[in-house]
């Protein structure tokens, strides 16, 4: 998932970098309105991944499941805001595809209705989808291993790589915080991976959210390097942040196998082109009508044979952007944690949280006590007690009353 110039784990894990200037007076979460739909729209993202986890077992063809994941977002978004405002309907749907990727296959995993790929009894599935209303986003990413007996522990290098990307986002959670530097907030990320044997991935980005944006410009680099590196910045009140966690048992280098195996894009903003083939214009148009600013799979093309036609000259004049599927080696295994959180002023809110199964590490752990005792660290700030009393008191001796 290299974050500079390479498409892979694109907007909001840093494959793909896209430089847009923000108007310093647009709505953040200040507005009780945006914290409202950001909600609504976990609701929904939570929703779909609770549905895909509890059908994740042995036997089921991932592309069925894709499938049914997005037909039950596209359900659940048309019983919310239906009611129109003074600028008319609010857009709203999916932020991102529902993706599926199995074992040492990084991400963006979301095939074609042909694709026979089958989940089997072991198998370590990341599952990826996000939901947003009138452009606010929550998108959440879970891992969990394939077992027709769900009352087992997950055991081995599965279990490692999962415990390590777990503890990790819970880190994380921590340490993008307000007034911390960017800079700082990934400093012990690989400790606690090697405290299970395991890496980071490279090039994968945290990425600050903005209205129909996955990918804003501030960023986390969850594994810095000598080669890598971002500009600092802090963190401030009222952001939001697409906290992205990948953890390899291998060495972190992910890598493209087969180009044709990419099926999500995003429109190129900055991009203009007029097209000459009948089918690039009509599948150009409608990707603006249906997806114009966030991603979608191939696969919600109405007309998918005369897609493939129209999408080579798109691609070639750069109108999309790319999330390949990729790849660590073969018989590595990857994790994958995500969520949406809102940076408030009472503390972080994690949009999108579901449980881990029982994880048997044969007694790998952060042994660590600094980081520990960061990860135990609430994400709320603590609220002072007896403040009101304490003020009034303080008023009355002031005033020279007791």
């Amino acid at each position: 998932m290299p974050s500079e110039g390479t498409t892979g784990y694109a907007p909001q894990s840093g494959f793909v970098k896209q430089e847009i200037e923000y108007d310093e007076d647009e709505l953040d979460l200040s507005d009780s309105d945006v914290v409202t739909k950001y909600k609504a729209a976990a609701e929904i993202t939570n929703k779909v991944m609770a549905y895909v986890l509890d059908k994740v077992r042995p036997g089921v063809v991932v592309v069925e499941l894709c499938e049914s994941a997005d037909a039950l977002l596209e359900q659940e978004i048309q019983k919310v805001f239906n009611k129109p405002t003074q600028e008319g309907a609010i857009e709203k749907g999916v932020a991102f595809p529902t993706c599926l990727s199995i074992n040492h296959c990084c991400g963006h995993f979301s095939p074609m209705g042909t694709d026979q790929t089958v989940i089997k009894e072991g198998d370590l599935v990341k599952v990826d989808v996000g939901c947003h209303i009138d452009g606010w986003a929550s998108v959440a990413a879970h891992s969990i291993v394939a077992q027709e007996d769900r009352s087992k522990p997950v055991t081995g290098r599965a279990a490692d790589v999962i415990a390590a990307a777990r503890d990790v986002f819970q880190l994380a959670l921590r340490t993008i915080r307000p007034q911390k530097l960017n800079s700082m907030a990934a400093e012990d990320f690989e400790a606690v991976c090697n405290a299970y044997g395991c890496t980071m991935l490279d090039g994968v980005l945290t990425h600050v959210q903005k209205r129909f944006i996955l990918d804003g410009n501030k960023v986390v680099l969850n594994k810095p390097t000598a080669e890598q590196g971002v500009d600092e910045n802090s963190f401030t009140d009222n952001e939001v942040y697409a906290i992205d966690i990948l953890v390899s048992t291998g060495e972190g280098k992910p890598k493209i196998l087969d180009e044709k195996e990419t099926t999500v894009y995003k429109r190129a903003l900055d991009r203009e082109y007029q097209l000459k083939m009948k089918t690039s214009r009509a599948l150009f148009s409608e990707i603006n009508r249906k997806y114009p600013a966030l991603p979608f799979t191939l696969r919600a093309i109405e007309d998918q044979r005369s897609a493939k036609l129209g999408m080579t000259e798109l691609l070639s004049r750069e109108l999309l952007h790319e999330y390949p599927v990729l790849y660590e080696k073969q018989g590595e295994l990857v994790a994958h944690f995500k969520s949406t959180v809102l940076l408030m002023k009472n503390g972080s809110d994690q949009l999108s949280a579901f449980p881990v199964q029982n994880l048997d590490t044969a007694g790998k752990k952060v042994e660590d006590e600094r980081i520990t005792k960061k990860m135990n660290e609430s994400i709320k700030k603590s609220k002072r007690k007896g403040g009101k009393k304490k003020k009034a008191k303080g008023e009355a001796k002031l005033a020279g009353v007791e």
